[in-house]
C-alpha cells in the first residue's frame, strides 16, 4: 500500500517528514486546464520542487462544465479532457479521480435515464484519451448530500462495467461510504475494479485518528481483495504536524 495526502505544497512537506509516499491535489491546481500554458508551467515548477511526487489529481471536471442536463457541450468537454490528459502525462500523474459532483449533478426535473446515458457517453469519450496518456480515471461515489447520482460503490461499479474501458476504474471512499451507510461488502464484490482509495473519518471528515472512527471493516474489505494500491487522506487536517504521523501509524497497523 502507498499512503498519500490531499493538499498543496505546504502540507506536502509535512507529509514527507511523516513518511507518506505521494500527494494528491486538484486538477485545477495541478494542471490549470482552463489556463494558458505559462500557468501550467508554473505549476510544474512547483511540483518539481515539492517534497513528494504528485501522483493523483482529484476534482476532474469543474461544475461550470456540465456532464448531465440540457447544457452539455460535448466539444468543450472533449477539448477540456484532452488538455487535462496531455498535461497530466507531462506532470507525471497516474490517476485522476472522477468525483466532480457539480459537473455530474442531474438537474431538477431532468430525465435520469438520459443523464445516465450522458455520463456513459462522457466516460467512453474519456477512456481512449486517458489510455493514450497512460492515465487511469477512478470513478468516485459521492454521498447524497454532495451529489444526486453515482452515490454508491455498486452504482459506480455498474458504470465502470457498462463503459468497459481499461482506463475507467473504481474508487472507494471510506468517508462517503460510512456517511451514507454504503456497505463494505461492495468493495469485496467489485475489488477487481478498484484503482484508488480515499479515507477520512465520520462525522467531521478528519484524518484517521483525529476523532473516534472505526475503519476495521473498511480495511478488512481492502485486505479481502488484496488491494495494494494508493490510499489518500482526503479531509480536514488542522494540525498536520501531529495528525499526519498519527494517521499513517493507524493505517499501517
Amino acid at each position: 500500500m502507498k499512503y498519500g495526502v490531499c493538499g498543496g505544497m505546504t502540507i506536502g512537506s509535512i507529509a514527507a517528514q511523516a513518511a507518506y509516499d505521494y500527494m494528491e491535489w486538484s486538477v485545477a491546481d495541478l494542471l490549470c486546464p482552463l489556463a494558458p500554458e505559462p500557468a501550467f508551467q508554473a505549476a510544474c515548477a512547483a511540483v518539481q520542487a515539492s517534497h513528494l511526487p504528485y501522483e493523483v489529481a482529484n476534482s476532474f471536471v469543474p461544475g461550470s462544465l456540465k456532464i448531465t442536463g440540457p447544457a452539455v457541450d460535448g466539444q468543450a468537454l472533449d477539448a477540456y479532457v484532452r488538455t487535462v490528459m496531455e498535461r497530466a502525462e507531462r506532470i507525471g500523474l497516474e490517476i485522476i479521480v472522477f468525483g466532480s459532483g457539480g459537473a455530474r449533478q442531474i438537474p431538477v426535473g431532468f430525465d435520469r435515464k438520459r443523464a445516465h446515458e450522458q455520463i456513459v457517453t462522457f466516460c467512453r469519450m474519456v477512456g481512449p484519451i486517458a489510455l493514450a496518456h497512460g492515465i487511469t480515471v477512478a470513478v468516485e461515489p459521492l454521498n447524497k448530500a454532495e451529489c444526486n447520482v453515482l452515490n454508491t460503490v455498486d452504482e459506480c461499479a455498474g458504470l465502470v462495467d457498462e463503459v468497459a474501458h481499461p482506463s475507467i476504474r473504481l474508487l472507494a471512499d471510506a468517508y462517503h461510504m460510512m456517511r451514507d451507510g454504503d456497505p463494505v461488502r461492495s468493495i469485496v464484490e467489485h475489488g477487481h475494479l478498484l484503482a484508488h482509495v480515499h479515507i477520512a473519518t465520520i462525522p467531521n471528515r478528519y484524518a484517521p485518528g483525529a476523532e473516534t472512527c472505526d475503519f476495521t471493516s473498511f480495511f478488512a474489505a481492502l485486505a479481502a481483495v488484496r488491494y495494494d494500491g494508493r490510499i489518500s487522506i482526503e479531509g480536514k487536517i488542522p494540525h498536520p504536524e501531529t495528525e499526519l504521523p498519527a494517521a499513517i501509524a493507524l493505517m499501517c497497523e
